[in-house]
């Protein structure tokens, strides 16, 4: 990971979760997708892990592939709900509904 993960990567990612606008979602795929790393899902996750350390991020804005939210990040759904996203009755936010069309 360390090969991989450098500082221009990390706010390559966190530049795109802050274009995210308030009220839509995306997924870890998708802004693997828009950085050109269309198989760094994981990685993406990773990054937003940490990116406390970088400055203040809306990382609570990006959800996986099915909208669940980050296991372990209790305030998520509220910060979503607050700013007005939906969530089905399987606790996953619509995405048909809420994922920002980049």
């Amino acid at each position: 990971m360390k090969n991989i993960l450098n500082t221009d990567l990390i706010y390559e990612v966190l530049s795109v979760v802050e274009e995210i606008p308030e009220g839509h979602v995306a997924t870890y795929g998708q802004i693997a997708r828009l950085i050109g790393r269309d198989r760094n899902a994981r990685l993406v996750g990773k990054i937003l892990s940490m990116s406390e350390y970088y400055g203040s991020y809306p990382c609570h804005r990006v959800v996986n592939h099915a909208g669940r939210t980050a296991p372990g990040f209790y305030d998520q759904r509220r910060l979503l709900e607050a700013e007005g996203v939906g969530f089905g009755v399987n606790g996953c936010v619509d995405l048909k509904k809420f994922q920002w069309d980049c």
